[in-house]
């Protein structure tokens, strides 16, 4: 067994840790010399390797949305049976109380875990067969129809490619904006060769209140008692864009090399969106706080200790955000979730993250850096660690792109989502937080095979 050196700048109380990861035996790991967006441990065709995540890519991306379909079923006990579990759970402990120990057996753990965030906290995202999905584009509008039964659907985004962009298909970022905007630096993109788009996640999922739920595009489709939370509906509303990309040659995108971006509320969907669908190459959450890139557990914890910061109680009564049942059920009990959002975050790998935070209370300072550094260890396991990051950077307004981030958004975007690039990715980094592993982590991160 060896051992190779990641440069983390991980800040655990006042001391810098130093993270040293397994050698994979003849596999690249994610290594920095890699040739394309995401490249890394080939997963052979069907297989549930970590290069494919069960759909047969050589790059670590999924070619399919739901590589874990063909895993079996969970039963999930009634969430009032749960017991209660006051650290974060190991993600790589499987629900019969074996671990995985193969790289290949992550697709179906991944599987389980997306079924009790499911069935505990977002509602389930539907299934879409893809002749139900058509697309068509004109000028620089791609309109996406999906029709379920005699029910149907239409919307659509404006794509704009940046200037001398190549003649083949380009990549693509497509931001949740219910803002209306774009709040990561656009130039980085730009600059890349990479075309972005805005999608009014609203439109497919209001978030206007909690007498908003069930009003939407997806909500017209499937019924407005649909238990899917408003996220899933945006979640679900970008899967559609994919597949009308993969039928639509004329729109020049490459539908795998798709990011997904959003800051705040739309951060919090821009992170749902990347953990349920597999064709979705980097996942960036931008300052996206309880239900994101905070952990419920630590959250509560410190609210319990007088900080000023968003629980799960009142996040889950502030929007549609979650499902109908996850305040009632949780807001009192956080211990008793059976997963914490490192396990939301963990949903992602092994393709790329990269978690953008600011120095707020409400968004959970400790918190999102505790659950991040913990979150790191799912990508540390299956051997990609440059794959995921964490920023935590203060001294700026909410959703305001620091340009110190600059830098380290563009090496992201290089190697995971253009491809080719070779700068390090290697950031595990807060801005004064806490991130007391010995209290919130248990376990360490397994050396798969």
């Amino acid at each position: 067994m060896c051992f190779r050196p990641i440069t983390f700048r991980l800040l655990v109380g006042t001391a810098l840790l130093p993270l040293l990861v397994a050698c994979g035996s003849g596999t690249s790991a994610g290594s920095s010399d890699a040739s394309g967006p995401g490249a890394g441990t080939g997963g052979d065709e069907g297989s549930a390797g970590v290069g494919g995540s069960g759909s047969g890519g050589a790059d670590g991306l999924g070619t399919v949305e739901d590589s874990g379909a063909r895993c079996a079923k969970p039963t999930l006990p009634a969430a009032s049976s749960l017991p209660a579990y006051e650290t974060h759970h190991d993600p790589f402990l499987m629900l019969d109380g074996s671990r995985i120990t193969k790289r290949s057996e992550w697709a179906c753990r991944r599987a389980e875990i997306k079924a009790q965030v499911e069935e505990y906290e977002s509602g389930p995202k539907p299934a879409v067969a893809r002749e139900n999905v058509t697309g068509a584009f004109s000028g620089k509008t791609l309109t996406i129809d999906v029709k379920e039964g005699a029910k149907s659907v239409s919307f659509s985004i404006d794509i704009n490619a940046p200037a001398g962009a190549p003649s083949g298909p380009i990549p693509l970022l497509v931001s949740l904006a219910g803002f209306g905007f774009i709040t990561l630096d656009t130039s980085v993109f730009s600059s890349n060769g990479v075309a972005t788009a805005v999608f009014n996640n609203n439109e497919m999922g209001a978030q206007s209140g909690g007498g908003s739920r069930g009003t939407g595009k997806f909500y017209d489709l499937y019924g407005k008692d649909h238990p899917a939370s408003s996220m899933i509906a945006w979640a679900w509303g970008v899967s559609r864009i994919i597949d009308a990309l993969e039928k639509t040659p004329a729109a020049n995108i490459d539908p795998r090399r798709i990011a997904v971006t959003g800051c705040s509320r739309d951060g919090k969907g821009a992170l749902t969106a990347g953990a349920f669908d597999e064709r979705i190459a980097l996942t960036i959450p931008q300052e996206s706080g309880a239900g994101g890139s905070a952990s419920w557990r630590v959250s509560q914890a410190a609210s319990n200790a007088g900080e000023n910061v968003q629980t799960l109680s009142h996040a889950a009564g502030e929007q549609p955000w979650f499902r109908a049942d996850f305040g009632a059920n949780f807001g009192s009990r956080v211990n008793n979730l059976p997963f914490d959002h490192h396990m939301v975050m963990g949903l992602v790998a092994p393709r790329a993250l990269l978690v953008l935070d600011n120095k707020i209370d409400w968004l959970g300072i400790d918190s999102t850096f505790t659950a991040g550094a913990i979150a790191h260890a799912i990508w540390e396991g299956l051997g990609v660690p440059d794959r995921m990051g964490y920023w935590q950077l203060g001294g700026h307004q909410h959703c305001q792109f620091p340009a110190a981030q600059r830098a380290m958004l563009e090496a992201y975007v290089k190697k995971f989502l253009v491809g080719g690039g070779t700068d390090d990715t290697g950031v595990l980094e807060s801005d004064g937080a806490t991130a007391d592993l010995d209290r919130w982590m248990e376990w360490t991160p397994p050396n798969l095979e």
